[in-house]
């Protein structure tokens, strides 16, 4: 769960225009005259990142679940490409079930660690999935020893 709510975000923050951006600072006048505001990228901006952790886990409706069949170990996949691509949904169960508890999952990540989720998101930061959901919160610490595909 935690690693689908990473790829997620990821993808929500790629679609983003990266010339978009939003004000941020204080909007008092200094004595001077002057404003403390600053322009920064939206895509990575609290704002914006708050924003998709109040709605991101809806996206886990369009998830099913994939047992390993060597290792029995569950895993969550994509059941519609965000891209239209067509997806190979061989062995994995679709069901309300699954999205229900994926889901609930997902609203408890974002909710217990979204500190660390703005934190590393605000930054363009190289493996967030491990960084969060392995070396942090220690959710997914097997996940460090297996192969991780892309979505």
């Amino acid at each position: 769960a935690c690693r689908a709510l990473v790829d997620e975000l990821e993808w929500e923050i790629s679609q983003v225009d990266p010339r978009k951006t939003i004000q941020m600072g204080s909007f008092r006048i200094n004595p001077d005259g002057s404003q403390s505001v600053v322009e920064v990228p939206y895509a990575r901006s609290e704002a914006h990142l708050t924003e998709l952790l109040e709605r991101i886990c809806e996206k886990m409706k369009e998830y099913g679940e994939k047992v390993d069949p060597g290792t029995q170990r569950k895993s969550y996949v994509r059941i519609f490409s965000q891209d239209g691509t067509k997806m190979d949904l061989s062995g994995v169960k679709v069901d309300g079930d699954v999205a229900a508890s994926l889901k609930f999952a997902c609203e408890s990540i974002a909710e217990e660690y979204e500190d660390e989720l703005l934190e590393l998101l605000s930054h363009e930061t190289d493996n967030v999935k491990d960084r969060l959901c392995s070396k942090r919160t220690d959710l997914c610490d097997h996940a460090l020893h297996i192969p991780h595909d892309e979505l």
